[in-house]
C-alpha cells in the first residue's frame, strides 16, 4: 500500500517528469545542460564539461549538437511539421538544411509509425551526418502532392559533452553508484521517469548517513557512461554496487536484469527484495543490450550493476514513440519504483558479515537480557528465531542476507538481531 509520503512523492516526480518534458535533449548540447540545471534544483550537482574530440576508451567525444527551430512548411506557409510543437519532430543531430523541394523528395527525409499512425517516432543519427523530419503517418498521408520548404536551424559544432554527479557521503568511501540517462528528447517513462526517481532517491538517501557512499551519474547513454568509465579509472575499484534506472514509470510490473556476473550482491539484494514485498514482477538474466548496465559491467570493469525498470525497453508499444508522454507515466509507479530502491539498498547498506564471539556451543542469552527484551512482542518467536540463525551463521563468511535466505526470516529481523547481539557484544562485523 502506497503511503502517503509516497504518494507526496509520486506527484512531485510527476510534475519533474512533465516540467522536463519539453526540453529537447541529445547526447550533447543545450538541452541537456537545462535538464540539469532544473534537476540541480532538487539536489547539488557537480556538472563535467569533457571537449569534443577527447578520446574516452574507444570512443571520442563528438561534436556538439543544438537546434534552435525546425520545420516543413506548405505552399502557403503553414508548418505541417514543426520542432516547435515537438522535440521529436526533427530527426537527432541532424544537419542544418535550407531548401526547397517536391514531396516525393522530402519523403526519402521523413519517419513514421505505419502501425501506429496517429504517433510520432524518436530517430537519431548521432554518427552519421544526415538530416530528417519524423511526423505521424496519418500528417504524412493528408499532405498533397507539391513544393514544401524545409529548414533545420541546428549546428554541429566543436563543444562539449556534459554530464553531472551528486554524492551521499556515507560511512564508508566504498560506492554504490546510481546511473540514469539524460540524452532521450520528449519521452516520459524512457528516460525521465529514471531520472526522477534517481533525484528523489538522491534527496531521501540525503536525509540520513548510509553506510555506503552513494554516487547518482546523469549521462547522455552509452557515449556518456562510457566517458564517466574513462575518466574514472582510480575510482572504479570503490565502485562495489550500482545499479541503472530507466523506464521507471509506466503502470507495468517491475523488471530487475542482472548483472553480467548473475550473482553479485546487488542482484541477491533485489531478487530478494522484489520476492519478500510480494509485488508482480520478474527477473531477466543479463544480456549485452540495453541501457548503460552494458557499459559498466563489460569485461574490464565487470561491475556489479544491474538495471531496474518497470516494463524493459522496447517492451511497450509507447516505446521511442510520441505516446511516451507524462499520461504514460503514473505517480503511483514512480512511487513504487522508488519505494523499492530505497528497501533495496536498506538490505545492501545493512548486509554486514559477523563473526560469533562466542561461537563454541550457543550463548545464554538469557542472563544477557535478550530473552527478557522479547517479552510481550508478537513476534517474540521471529526474533528468538533470528537471534539464533544470526549466531550460527556468524562465520566471517555469511552475511544477513545470506541469514534472511536460509531461514527464511524477514531480512529486517535478521538485521535487528544482529544489532542486538551486538549491542550484547556476541557479535562483532
Amino acid at each position: 500500500m502506497t503511503t502517503r509520503a509516497g504518494e507526496d512523492a509520486g506527484a512531485e516526480m510527476h510534475a519533474l517528469v512533465e516540467r522536463l518534458y519539453p526540453l529537447c535533449r541529445s547526447i550533447t548540447g543545450d538541452g541537456v545542460r537545462a535538464t540539469l540545471d532544473i534537476v540541480g534544483e532538487y539536489v547539488p550537482l557537480h556538472v563535467h564539461e569533457v571537449p569534443t574530440g577527447t578520446q574516452v576508451l574507444d570512443w571520442t567525444v563528438p561534436q556538439e549538437w543544438n537546434i534552435r527551430d525546425a520545420y516543413v512548411a506548405d505552399a502557403s506557409g503553414n508548418r505541417v511539421v514543426d520542432f516547435a510543437a515537438s522535440s521529436l519532430h526533427v530527426l537527432g543531430y541532424s544537419v542544418p538544411v535550407s531548401a526547397t523541394m517536391p514531396l516525393a523528395e522530402l519523403r526519402e527525409h521523413l519517419y513514421t509509425l505505419p502501425e501506429q499512425p496517429s504517433w510520432v517516432p524518436y530517430r537519431t543519427s548521432y554518427y552519421k551526418p544526415q538530416w530528417g523530419f519524423c511526423l505521424a503517418q496519418e500528417t504524412l498521408d493528408a499532405l498533397p502532392d507539391g513544393d514544401y520548404e524545409v529548414r533545420i536551424d541546428s549546428t554541429l559544432a566543436d563543444g562539449h559533452l556534459t554530464y553531472a554527479e551528486h554524492v551521499v557521503p556515507g560511512q564508508v568511501a566504498d560506492e554504490v553508484i546510481v546511473s540514469c540517462h539524460v540524452c532521450h528528447p520528449s519521452l516520459a517513462n524512457d528516460n525521465l521517469a529514471g531520472i526522477a526517481v534517481a533525484t528523489f532517491l538522491a534527496r531521501e538517501l540525503a536525509r540520513e548517513t548510509p553506510y555506503y557512499t552513494y554516487r547518482f551519474i546523469y549521462a547522455p547513454g552509452t557515449i556518456g557512461a562510457i566517458t564517466w568509465l574513462a575518466r574514472n579509472a582510480e575510482r572504479i575499484e570503490h565502485v562495489k554496487h550500482g545499479l541503472v534506472l530507466a523506464c521507471a514509470g509506466d503502470r507495468g510490473q517491475l523488471t530487475y536484469k542482472r548483472s553480467r556476473r548473475g550473482d553479485a550482491e546487488i542482484d541477491r539484494v533485489l531478487g530478494h527484495v522484489l520476492a519478500a514485498s510480494e509485488r508482480p514482477h520478474r527477473v531477466d538474466e543479463f544480456t549485452p543490450y540495453g541501457y548503460d548496465e552494458r557499459q559498466y559491467c563489460s569485461p574490464g570493469f565487470d561491475l556489479g550493476v544491474g538495471s531496474l525498470s518497470r516494463t524493459p525497453y522496447a517492451g511497450y508499444p509507447e516505446y521511442h514513440t510520441s505516446a511516451d508522454n507524462p499520461d504514460f507515466v503514473s505517480p503511483e509507479a514512480m512511487a513504487d519504483t522508488l519505494a523499492v530502491c530505497r528497501e533495496a539498498f536498506a538490505v545492501l547498506d545493512r548486509n554486514r558479515r559477523y563473526v560469533n564471539l562466542s561461537p563454541y556451543g550457543e550463548p545464554q542469552l538469557g542472563r544477557r537480557g535478550l530473552y527478557d527484551s522479547l517479552g510481550g512482542r508478537s513476534d517474540a518467536r521471529q526474533a528468538q528465531m533470528a537471534m539464533l540463525w544470526v549466531l550460527s551463521m556468524s562465520d566471517g563468511e555469511h552475511g544477513l542476507l545470506d541469514v534472511a535466505e536460509r531461514s527464511g526470516l524477514p531480512f529486517d529481523a535478521v538485521a535487528a538481531a544482529a544489532d542486538a547481539l551486538g549491542a550484547a557484544g556476541l557479535i562483532k562485523a
